[in-house]
């Protein structure tokens, strides 16, 4: 009996997700599929061989004492060789994120009628920002300092000062009682501040309010944008390679009440409506004694810098308006840039990280490209295979939009990313921490899971960092999302009905 239908094709009929799946479990285990039959093949072997054999076979294996003893001590040799040439483990014992007060919250209906009522925005300005808003993919609960409150606002050294205060002690005060640790453990004190730089430092602040000892190393990094966070884990780290048994504290904030731009050029307005207060402090170590109590250890830290280029270099500017009014000036050409710093960050990550089935997909279309047709599509790594949680820094929507669609990432994985931008907002180089925190409040963290914290900053520079975590990781009680994980993921609209 003829078929009523043809059969369907073979290719459309084959899953080749399945397909996919096999060729990385093949690739990734090459090693036990290939020791498998050889070892099988001796053994096979032996059980053949008759008594005689076997022990002529015995008998010819025996070595004379000293070539046991040279055999031995070279072992030996080599495995100390081993021991003291290899980094010391750096562990994450515990963090903490600032969680600002309700009495600072920003609603966009505040922040637009605001922004009516001063004299330095004319209504062109006003409509753009209102725009930006719009669509910003920040929520209703973000917070700004004090001084910006007010009409019109009144930024003052001394109101920098405390917004620092408020942000950096908060959050210093809730890691050392959630540790127990005591302030005169501390031997490093690495502090980034991108904006506000005053003397004495935000280092010198923090040293005096907990009277460290006086023979800690301290460093202040400013300057180099929301990527410094990822920058002082890895000086942190650098140091505890230098110095056994210690303890480290890395603090990232950024004090945005003296940087408000009161002008009216667009590219200086954008600051103003992602940027909101925020910070994180951070508890490493090095201890052996410490590792129970830790959560991850840090595998990686991978940084690229493309100030060479002078388009990349002048991307994120601080600089005066016409009026002589001091912004940050953000160029159209962000996100090509942070795309090719992103390009070259992965290129150094991928070989630390992919399995090796990623790594031989890449190799093959990277040399049929070069030999075959250069028109073929480049191969994009799948990231997924190498880590379960992604923190993107929540510099904004586009950010986030682009790297989902460049890694191809779900929307589970940028999950954190965009709900500490609606939370929270930019909190610049604090914001990953923000999304570690929400992966922990989700119960999502478990032992063995690998997390990948991606940031940007202006320079260019874009840093990679990758943690494993040491053990299923509870959830927080008073982290910055205990009251309102429950709301969340919420459904952000492509364009916010301001009014």
């Amino acid at each position: 009996m003829p078929f009523s239908s043809p059969l369907p094709p073979f290719s459309s009929s084959v899953k080749h997700k399945y397909v996919k799946l096999g060729y990385q479990y093949l690739v990734n285990h090459i090693l036990t599929f290939l020791l498998i039959p050889l070892i099988s093949t001796i053994l096979l072997h032996l059980l053949h061989m008759n008594p005689a054999d076997l022990r002529s076979l015995y008998h010819s294996l025996h070595f004379h004492l000293l070539q046991i003893l040279c055999t031995f001590f070279f072992i030996i040799f080599i495995a100390t060789l081993y021991f003291m040439s290899r980094p010391r483990p750096v562990y994450l014992i515990d963090y903490s994120c600032f969680k600002p007060p309700h009495t600072c919250r920003v609603p966009f209906s505040t922040y637009m009628e605001h922004a009516r009522q001063v004299e330095f925005f004319d209504e062109r300005s006003v409509r753009f920002q209102m725009r930006i808003l719009e669509r910003s993919g920040l929520g209703e609960e973000t917070c700004i300092p004090p001084a910006i409150h007010y009409i019109p606002p009144s930024p003052s050294m001394e109101d920098s000062r405390e917004e620092a205060r408020t942000v950096i002690f908060s959050a210093i005060d809730q890691l050392f009682s959630a540790t127990s640790i005591n302030p005169k453990e501390i031997d490093i004190l690495v502090v980034n501040c991108s904006l506000f730089c005053p003397t004495p430092s935000l280092s010198a602040m923090i040293i005096n309010n907990y009277k460290f000892r006086s023979n800690i190393r301290s460093f202040n990094l400013s300057g180099m944008g929301c990527s410094a966070g990822l920058i002082s884990v890895d000086l942190a780290r650098d140091l505890l390679q230098a110095h056994p048994n210690s303890n480290a504290l890395v603090v990232s904030t950024e004090i945005i009440t003296s940087n408000y731009y009161a002008g009216k050029e667009r590219a200086m307005l954008l600051p103003n409506c992602l940027f909101r207060m925020g910070a994180a402090a951070v508890l490493l170590s090095n201890r052996r004694r410490t590792v129970h109590r830790a959560k991850y250890r840090l595998l990686h830290v991978v940084r690229t810098h493309k100030g060479a280029d002078d388009k990349a270099y002048s991307c994120v500017y601080q600089e005066q308006d016409s009026d002589g009014n001091v912004g940050i000036s953000l160029s159209k050409d962000l996100m090509a840039i942070a795309g090719e710093a992103l390009k070259s960050n992965i290129t150094t990550i991928g070989p630390l990280v992919l399995p090796a089935s990623e790594q031989l997909l890449f190799l093959f279309n990277l040399i049929g490209r070069k030999l075959i047709n250069p028109k073929w599509k480049p191969y994009i790594p799948d990231f997924k295979q190498a880590f379960e949680h992604f923190c993107i820094h929540a510099g904004g929507r586009a950010i986030i939009d682009e790297l989902q669609k460049n890694l191809q990432l779900s929307v589970e994985h940028v999950e954190a990313s965009r709900m500490t931008l609606h939370r929270f907002g930019n909190t610049s180089s604090s914001s990953l921490w923000y999304e570690l925190s929400y992966m922990e409040s989700k119960g999502r963290m478990r032992r063995g899971n690998r997390v990948w914290m991606i940031g940007f900053g202006s320079g260019f520079k874009c840093n990679s960092a990758v943690w494993k975590c040491l053990r299923n990781i509870k959830t927080p009680v008073n982290g910055p999302w205990s009251d309102c994980i429950h709301r969340y993921p919420v459904s952000i609209p492509e364009v916010s009905n301001i009014f």
